[in-house]
């Protein structure tokens, strides 16, 4: 099977987009944000998007942005928060690449967040049960979809090493 792409996924500020771009610059391979791709060609942010159109069309910008992306090779996807726990998505990322969890304690995420508003999923007044509620149904979402766990609790760099080394 030729797997070429490199995955990202994990829950929100895990440091997909960090990793993925160092990733990118050592491996000479092309990143590319899965929400960024999705922003473009909407021509809208991803919190617009929710607020005009809601979550159920979001999720189907992301699977044809999946299914699409699948079917290149040479790339470094950060995949969005949610787009790994849909089985469909895995299953189009895993046809051409390796799919790697950036793993993280979920204090860490809720401190990595705390001041972030960009997030429409955590946009409560109850922010911190928000994270960790998702964080519990999605880490064994996550965990189904990886080919490859790596402890993103260390520098990016060091994420990056990892990765490098797990794949090689």
């Amino acid at each position: 099977m030729n797997r070429k792409n490199i995955i990202l996924c994990g829950f929100m500020g895990c440091g997909k987009s960090t990793v993925g771009t160092l990733l990118s610059r050592k491996t000479g391979m092309s990143f590319i944000d899965l929400d960024n791709y999705i922003e473009k060609k909407e021509g809208k942010t991803i919190s617009e998007i929710f607020q005009d159109s809601g979550e159920a069309y979001f999720r189907q910008l992301e699977r044809e942005a999946a299914k699409e992306l699948s079917k290149k090779n040479g790339l470094v996807i950060a995949a969005g928060g949610g787009t790994l726990t849909y089985p469909e998505n895995a299953e189009a990322f895993r046809s051409t690449g390796r799919v790697v969890l950036l793993d993280i304690p979920v204090a860490v995420v809720s401190e990595r967040l705390k001041n972030d508003t960009t997030r429409p999923l955590l946009n409560r007044p109850d922010k911190d049960k928000a994270i960790q509620e998702l964080y519990e149904k999605r880490l064994p979402l996550y965990e189904r979809a990886a080919d490859i766990k790596v402890n993103a609790d260390q520098s990016p760099m060091q994420v990056c090493t990892e990765i490098i080394a797990s794949i090689s």
